[in-house]
């Protein structure tokens, strides 16, 4: 199990049909589209190249020295946007337990996206390469 995996490149279309465990992952990945499209003048566009932009955007927010307090919901949205971008392209779908929302991935794989962006925040981790880690899609 990767550090990424929770316990357990073109832009694709949300699913037709959502379980009820994306109801909330889902408002918050568009509410980050939103904000940051209003306020910042970023497009994301839920394909796996945005996630580099997600990243450096996550990298300059942590090198501002925000505390993790004034950033925790814009953290908790960049993740959702991350895992709405694997569901998209890998066909996978939220699950929630305990208030906690992962991604599962086709192959039963569980990813928390979320937890990924917090640790992308303290500079240890990726939503890009969770993407590719969840998709399996290696750029050659």
């Amino acid at each position: 199990m990767t550090p990424r995996q929770a316990p357990a490149t073109a832009h694709a279309p949300a699913p037709t049909h959502r379980p009820s465990a994306a109801a909330k992952p889902v408002r918050w990945a568009a509410d980050a589209v939103s904000a940051l499209r209003e306020g910042a003048r970023v497009r994301l566009d839920y394909s796996a190249q945005s996630l580099w932009r997600v990243d450096r955007l996550i990298e300059e927010i942590r090198r501002e020295g925000a505390p993790y307090a004034a950033v925790e919901t814009v953290l908790r949205g960049l993740g959702a946007y991350a895992g709405e971008v694997v569901v998209r392209q890998a066909g996978a779908e939220w699950w929630t337990s305990g208030g906690e929302h992962w991604i599962r991935t086709p192959d039963g794989r569980l990813w928390d996206p979320v937890d990924e962006a917090r640790r992308c925040y303290a500079g240890d981790g990726s939503l890009r390469l969770l993407c590719r880690d969840a998709t399996g899609t290696v750029r050659r």
